[in-house]
């Protein structure tokens, strides 16, 4: 049976170990070689290879993997319902557990190439913008930066738990005070 990739399910599979790995191990080691990550995924190099021929093939993908990623966190968000400071806790949620794969797209560009690709801008900034109609959010602060802080909170708490070895749980819950006492109206 195919995906609608085209892909068999094996195959997709064995790219989504190679991805997965390649996350793990080069968001520890962004030099990390294509042996590395063909080890971390359990398969050979020229298996890897064959899926991704050239170290910027993986980080291609990787990028796009990331986006999609992204797309999917925005929409368990619900970024259209209800109060607008619970959405963007609920945004802020779900792109903490996307960690990983965010440090390594940040790695991998300029923070603006990363807030610039699309994703969740379409729908951050409209919510920013309706929170400052709405009186919730502190309209002196542009909605550009707003969506920039939230970025920010989210590294420094990512940081803090690699960094420092804070708990997930508490470095989430110091990113979400810190940011909504920062924006609030």
């Amino acid at each position: 049976m195919r995906t609608d990739a085209g892909e068999t399910r094996t195959r997709a599979r064995t790219r989504q170990a190679i991805l997965d790995a390649a996350v793990t191990v080069l968001t520890d080691n962004p030099s990390a070689s294509l042996g590395e990550v063909a080890r971390a995924a359990g398969v050979s190099r020229s298996t890897l290879q064959r899926y991704f021929a050239e170290r910027t093939d993986l980080l291609e993908a990787l990028s796009v993997y990331a986006y999609e990623r992204v797309e999917e966190a925005t929409e368990r968000a619900r970024v259209d319902e209800g109060d607008v400071v619970r959405a963007l806790t609920r945004v802020l949620e779900e792109y903490f557990e996307l960690g990983d794969i965010l440090m390594l797209a940040y790695q991998g560009g300029s923070e603006k190439e990363a807030a610039d690709d699309g994703s969740g801008t379409r729908q951050l900034l409209p919510l920013i913008e309706r929170g400052h109609a709405e009186g919730v959010l502190d309209r002196s602060l542009p909605a550009e930066w707003i969506e920039q802080f939230l970025w920010s909170c989210l590294f420094a708490a990512w940081t803090h738990t690699r960094v420092n070895g804070a708990r997930k749980h508490d470095a989430l819950a110091v990113c979400l005070r810190a940011f909504t006492k920062a924006v609030r109206a």
